[in-house]
């Protein structure tokens, strides 16, 4: 079980990346739209903790300051060891310093990070496919190249416990 710290997309950017999900599912590789409870959403995550209690780190974001939505475009197909797929975004310059402030946030009320969420080692992205086969990687560039570049727009945030998609609102954009 785990609990992110994660950016939403407003309505259009989220219609966009679930087609995109429908896309791939079509061509036979399974998304975020069947994985596990299907209750996953687009997201970007800031931090994943490997434990937690849920108060202590709702109370800690509480305290972040918030920004304004802003807007992250994707550009790249990127793949993680396990045949993880994801888009990769071009990177803001304010949003490295965002993140460690969200993981000092969080780490202050206790919670444990994990490791490809430490400060230094972050790689912002939002995932597609939990498990691609290497036969499915032609299928998946094509579909997604496909679609890139794709500017969405972050609005808003929210934990999101990734066992069972609950999702808790933030009360500011970290």
């Amino acid at each position: 079980m785990a609990l992110a710290v994660c950016l939403l997309f407003d309505g259009r950017s989220e219609r966009a990346l679930r087609n995109l999900w429908d896309r791939l599912e079509g061509r036979g590789v399974p998304t975020l739209r069947s994985h596990t409870h299907g209750l996953h959403h687009p997201h970007l995550s800031y931090v994943v903790l490997r434990d937690w209690e849920l108060e202590p780190v709702r109370a800690a974001m509480d305290g972040v300051p918030g920004h304004d939505p802003f807007e992250i475009t994707f550009d790249a197909l990127g793949a993680f060891p396990r045949g993880r797929a994801c888009l990769i975004p071009a990177v803001r310059a304010d949003l490295v310093p965002r993140q460690e402030l969200v993981v000092e946030t969080v780490r202050a009320a206790g919670a444990g990070v994990h490791k490809h969420y430490e400060i230094g080692r972050w790689l912002p992205h939002s995932s597609l496919a939990p498990r691609v086969r290497a036969g499915q990687l032609p299928v998946l560039a094509e579909t997604i190249y496909s679609v890139l570049p794709l500017t969405v727009r972050v609005n808003r945030a929210a934990l999101i416990d990734s066992s069972t998609g609950r999702l808790w609102p933030l009360p500011t954009l970290p």
